[in-house]
């Protein structure tokens, strides 16, 4: 019976694609396993699962990133009604770059690329800056969602000069690789085939306008009707806080967009530069990231507070009151990371990654073993929604493999990498997939449902890549 510890996240992820319920199927799939570490019990598995629901704030790092997500919407709801956001889009619609659906497109995959100091970031910037143009040319919000979950945990496992980089040099170092681990790294990133087919798919989606599937569905439905959302879902940002137009637009200046935007970039890098003491690679993602927005938020109630033409842009008052009223728009972004962060706990407990490892690493051919971690990295990161649960799982495993069959280590440590990073841009239950939905205004489960035949293509392609390579050396 241990394939019971499969349920969980099966049960919430099946739930939510079939029902479009996404935290009622959260929910059932965390009482499956919370009675199932109950014995059965299912009066004692909601007693369980109330206290690991409470027990997700006393992780320091989970506090963090739903503090920051409320922030989020309080920063998002300022630069709306500053009026910088306006002025920003016309600037840019005057340079001729953004005039035509490829070059928005190519727009939010160059903001992508460039944004990779963390992944949570980089969706928010791509969302905020990339919505009002996408809305202009009536390309869905589903697309924009795919291009904030394509370009963020995959450019940042590319470009490893952040926390992504840093946690696994720190498990490279417990295997013992202490004088290689960065040479260990690089070379591992020549094999990281998903990140390389997710970021160069998703350029040739920009350029070419080729699509299938349900995404190819709702850029029809947008283009034909003008709604931008599915009629009857429900957007991750409310429509109170997504639709804020400005106060005072005479006064709006591109800056007010520019500048908190800018702080909240740099203010990642002074974040990682005194929690690593010193050392980018060392610091701690999520310290960062909520003091970068913190310090942006802080910055824009200031420089909206300076007299323009003898009054204001907004008052004090104003201020906090939207601040508040964009943190109140993100509540539903909380509830759902807080179910997922508690659905995660569950299956680590149930030690499903284990499982799956064990059931699938019998009787196979050496050359295919590369292939097959990946596809044990898809499985569990898909499942757990998270890719350093995964690569905390398997490197561990699949390094002393590779060196003890003669197999590549960078070419096995960039399968796991892979299967990881899978997940994390696949799994509705990743907070990355969460906060993509929420940067771009998206129903969560429509943005999961058309980008998944899209994530399962680049899945079947490196598959193919890592048996070739595995074939090769």
């Amino acid at each position: 019976m241990d394939w019971v510890v499969l349920l969980p996240p099966l049960i919430a992820i099946a739930l939510a694609l079939w029902t479009r319920q996404v935290f009622l199927s959260l929910v059932i799939g965390l009482w499956v396993g919370t009675t199932i570490l109950s014995g059965g019990n299912v009066l004692g598995g909601l007693i369980y699962m109330a206290d690991v629901v409470v027990g997700v704030f006393s992780e320091p790092s989970n506090t963090k990133i739903l503090l920051f997500s409320l922030l989020v919407g309080g920063l998002i709801a300022l630069i709306q009604v500053s009026g910088g956001v306006a002025a920003f889009v016309q600037f840019v619609q005057k340079s001729g770059f953004v005039q035509t659906r490829r070059g928005v497109e190519l727009l939010a995959w160059l903001t992508g690329l460039l944004v990779f100091v963390e992944s949570s970031i980089t969706s928010l910037i791509v969302g905020t800056l990339s919505r009002p143009f996408f809305d202009r040319l009536k390309i869905p919000r589903e697309k924009l969602a795919y291009y904030c979950d394509a370009t963020s945990a995959p450019v940042c496992m590319l470009i490893p000069l952040n926390g992504w980089g840093a946690f696994v040099l720190g498990l490279l170092l417990v295997q013992g690789y202490e004088s290689t681990a960065v040479s260990t790294l690089l070379s591992a990133l020549v094999f990281n085939f998903f990140c390389f087919l997710a970021i160069l798919f998703s350029l040739f989606l920009a350029i070419t306008g080729w699509g299938f599937g349900p995404m190819r569905v709702a850029e029809h439905r947008a283009l034909t009707t003008g709604e931008l959302i599915r009629s009857g879902s429900n957007p991750m940002i409310a429509d109170e806080v997504a639709g804020l137009e400005p106060v005072k637009p005479e006064l709006g200046r591109m800056y007010d967009f520019i500048i908190p935007i800018g702080v909240m970039i740099g203010m990642i890098f002074v974040g990682l530069y005194f929690t690593g003491e010193g050392n980018l690679m060392e610091g701690s993602g999520s310290t960062s990231v909520l003091w970068a927005v913190g310090a942006a938020v802080l910055v824009a109630f200031v420089i909206y507070m300076i007299p323009r033409h003898g009054q204001m842009l907004l008052t004090p008052a104003q201020t906090t009151d939207y601040v508040v009223k964009g943190a109140s728009g993100l509540v539903g972004v909380v509830a759902l990371l807080v179910l997922a962060f508690a659905l995660g706990k569950v299956s680590r407990d149930l030690e499903m990654g284990p499982y799956i490892v064990s059931i699938l690493g019998e009787g196979i051919w050496i050359w295919s073993l590369p292939a097959l971690v990946f596809v044990i990295g898809c499985i569990v990161s898909f499942t757990l929604g998270s890719s350093w649960t995964t690569f905390a799982i398997l490197i561990p495993l699949a390094l002393p493999l590779a060196e003890g069959l003669g197999i590549s280590v960078p070419l096995m440590l960039g399968a796991v990498l892979s299967g990881g990073v899978y997940g994390d841009h696949a799994s509705p239950l990743s907070d990355t997939s969460i906060i993509s939905s929420m940067a771009s205004a998206c129903d969560h489960v429509d943005h999961v449902n058309t980008q998944l035949p899209y994530t399962a293509l680049i899945a079947v392609l490196s598959f193919l890549a890592f048996l070739l390579a595995g074939i090769l050396m």
